[in-house]
Order: structure tokens, then sequence, then C-alpha cells
């Protein structure tokens, strides 16, 4: 693998989604595209309202142009690609609609949870079927390092991989700079596996973590606190999309939960909290849901928690790596 190729596709993505993000900040301050912020969240984070939302399409033209650049950059192009730029579109049209409605409504309330899970499975089978159409059904255990053919459970596993990790990151996307900075680590944790990892090499998925991985970093120049501008749903949802893609590609969708078990912590910590609630009669096992306002609420800095959560994600990450080694 030429090393200078791929950092080259990441140097693509981080120039034009910063590009396009500071551009985007006058544009949807003038447009009056501002973050409605929960009533019930932090009250620290009230003074956020305002703040421009929906940046994250500087990230996804930033993933686009370095991907399809890719292309002649390595000189190999594939239908792979064209189907983890289709995935990021699709979840990120799905958030784009939340967030314009959001904004529409003057209120923090966008699609329902039923359109948006029925819109998620959709696209989730779509990309199912290509892969098991053009690729096998064949998924990679960690750790054991043996492929395991799904056969009919294949389409199933990848819907809930899509949706799953499509969620995750719109819960992680709570603080400033959170989701930005833990999805680039894991992006780049694909990276490595693509370029030095599977055996021969994986082209689309390490080009694919590489934009991501730049795209990201080039967003969270003007996303860290205090942010001047916020992803939204169109960014986490985009992201969760393109990041389950570039790991189905690979045939590593087993890697996500280790990578991205930051993405399951907060996940599942919405689902504990309300579980919890609804047994005991209104009784909270965190102080709030996601997990990073119950360290936020417990006196952390935000950026203290961003750290930690980096931290603990950049460790995720090696251990991702070594099970596949």
């Amino acid at each position: 693998m030429q090393l200078y190729k791929y950092a080259l596709i990441a140097v693509i993505a981080f120039a034009v989604s910063m590009f396009v993000t500071a551009r985007m900040i006058p544009f949807l301050r003038e447009k009056q595209f501002g973050q409605f912020i929960r009533e019930d969240g932090p009250q620290a984070h009230l003074s956020k309202a305002g703040t421009p939302t929906m940046g994250g399409i500087a990230m996804v033209a930033g993933i686009t142009v370095a991907l399809i650049a890719s292309s002649f950059i390595t000189g190999k192009f594939g239908a792979d690609k064209l189907a983890i730029l289709l995935s990021m579109y699709a979840f990120g049209f799905i958030g784009f609609v939340d967030d314009y409605n959001k904004i529409a409504k003057k209120q923090n309330e966008g699609l329902t949870p039923r359109q948006k899970i029925v819109l998620q499975v959709l696209f989730g089978a779509a990309l199912a079927v290509f892969m098991m159409l053009r690729e096998g059904t064949s998924v990679l255990i960690p750790f054991a390092k043996v492929s395991v053919d799904f056969g009919v459970f294949y389409i199933p596993f990848i819907i809930f991989v899509e949706v799953a990790m499509a969620n995750s990151v719109n819960l992680t996307d709570g603080l400033d700079g959170l989701a930005s900075s833990t999805s680039a680590i894991v992006a780049a944790c694909f990276a490595v596996i693509g370029m030095f990892i599977i055996p021969g090499g994986n082209e689309p998925m390490a080009a694919a973590a590489q934009a991501v991985f730049g795209a990201a970093l080039g967003f969270l120049v003007y996303n860290h606190y205090p942010a001047r501008i916020f992803m939204g749903d169109t960014g986490s949802m985009a992201l969760g999309g393109v990041l389950s893609a570039t790991a189905i590609v690979g045939h590593v969708e087993w890697l996500l939960p280790i990578a991205g078990l930051i993405f399951v912590c907060e996940a599942l910590s919405v689902i504990i909290q309300v579980t919890y609630f609804k047994k005991t009669g209104g009784k909270r096992l965190f102080r709030m849901a996601p997990i990073h306002h119950h360290f936020e609420l417990g006196g952390w800095h935000e950026t203290k928690v961003v750290r930690v959560f980096c931290l603990f994600t950049l460790v995720c990450c090696i251990i991702a790596v070594i099970s596949v080694m």
C-alpha cells in the first residue's frame, strides 16, 4: 500500500470539510438554522440555543469529494465505494429531514421514531442485499479470526448493524466535538485495518475510512468546544451510515461494537435508563442519559468528558486492531 495516496485522501476530505464548514456558519446564521435545546437537558446547554446546526452537510461533502478522488488517486474504481456513499446519503437524508422539520416547527422535534426506524430498515436492507449479491454472506469474527457464513441471517444482521450504528452515533452527538472526534478515531482504526491488517488490503474500506477521518477532523476545527456549529442529525446519522457501511464492505462488522464501544455505551445507557425508569415507577439509574450527560451533571466539564471518551475510544480501537491481527 502506498501510504501517501491514502494520506492524500484524508487531506482532501479535511480541506473540503473545513472549507465548507467555514462557509456554512454565516449562511446558517443568516437563515436562522439554529439548534433547539432540550428543556429537560443540562441547564448549561441552554446557552447553546441558536448555534448553527445541520453542519454535517460539510462532512458529507468532504467524504464525497475525497472518496471520488480516491478512485483517481489509487486507480481503483468499484461499486463498493458507491455503496458506501449511498449508505451515507441515505442515513444523512433521514437526519436532514429530521433537522429541517425541527427548524420549520421551531421546536426540538423532527421525524417520529416510527418514521425514522422504517426508513433506516429500508436503507439498511438495500445495502444488505447489495453486499449479499456482490460478495456473499461471510462475516469475520474478531479474535477467532475466522469467517462465518451468516446465510439467511445476513440481511437482518446487516440491517441491525446499520440501524444500531446510526442511532448510536446520533445519541453520542450531545457535547461539543464528541461525535466528530470519536468518529475520527474509529475511522482511523478502520483505515489501519483496511490498509495493513486485511490480507491483500481492502482499498474501498481504507479509502472510505481515510475520507471519514479527514472530514470529521475538518469539521472538528469549528465543532470543538465552544462549538461554532453543530453537525445535527444530518451529520450524526450520515456518520453512522458511512462508518457501518465501511465496516460492512470490509466484512468486519463485529469490529464496530469493539472499536465503537463508546457508541454502544451511549445507546445502552438510554435503553437502561428508560427501562429502569419504567420498572421503578420514575427512578433514574443515571443522572441523565445518554451517559455523557451523567458525567457532565456529576461535575465534569464537557471538554473533560470528550477527552476521556476519546481516550476510551482509542483504547477500544487498539483492541479492535489486535483482535484481527
